[in-house]
């Protein structure tokens, strides 16, 4: 444990990084490689929690012409589907965890409660937040924040589809810049997209450093383990 950088992380997962290229849906291969490096940490001694998005399943966007409520609690749902299917690919490498949902569905997960989750990951379980904060108009990013502050997780490990924090989407701008360390406040000053507006406060208001890094190679989630600088850190 001394040569780890972290004792207890949470790790968020965009819905996408479920899909991997195949977009929408869950590509097993791809949910398979990301267990395979929480499988590492978690044998190296490391407490892991998780949020994942649902934006493989469905997105507020899809949503325009639906009440938001209904929107976003659909998008709950979505979470749940990919909570479960995380759990089940940990669980058949040998990896205990536990589901926790903010929307109580008592034949599938057990609902959140702090002192409950906190044991568990003592205990060396894998601990995965589902259904962002129960509430609509709340996103996933925010849930990871939230949760994050609430068992006082070392780091969040923000997994994005590039590998860092940027000046513009490189996507779309080849000028543009990419960042290896970064403040909140300049996030917010700046409107960059790396979390939204509330979960960004929380993180920084609570002292929540952040790694944003690529999750299309897996195994950066063990290097930042061990200490190596990849991404951006945010703090």
């Amino acid at each position: 444990m001394a040569s780890l950088a972290y004792k207890r992380v949470l790790l968020k997962l965009s819905g996408e990084a479920m899909a991997g290229e195949k977009k929408n849906g869950i590509d097993v291969e791809t949910l398979g490689k990301i267990c395979d490096q929480i499988k590492i940490i978690v044998e190296l001694g490391v407490q892991v929690s998780v949020v994942i998005g649902g934006g493989n399943f469905w997105r507020g966007r899809y949503g325009h012409q639906m009440e938001r409520t209904t929107s976003d609690y659909m998008g709950m749902l979505a979470t749940a589907i990919n909570s479960l299917a995380l759990q089940d690919a940990l669980e058949a490498r040998s990896i205990n965890t536990r589901v926790q949902t903010a929307i109580e569905m008592r034949e599938i997960a057990e609902p959140y409660i702090k002192r409950k989750a906190i044991k568990h990951l003592e205990r060396g379980r894998v601990v995965i937040f589902a259904c962002g904060t129960g509430s609509p108009y709340f996103s996933t990013d925010t849930a990871a924040a939230l949760r994050a502050a609430e068992t006082d997780s070392e780091v969040i490990l923000l997994a994005k589809t590039i590998d860092g924090v940027y000046s513009a989407d490189p996507k779309s701008d080849s000028t543009a810049v990419k960042y290896d360390e970064i403040t909140y406040l300049d996030i917010l000053n700046k409107d960059l997209k790396v979390m939204d507006s509330t979960a960004t406060s929380l993180c920084r208001d609570n002292h929540i450093p952040l790694i944003v890094f690529g999750i299309n190679q897996p195994e950066n989630i063990v290097k930042i383990i061990k200490g190596e600088k990849l991404g951006t850190i945010v703090k």
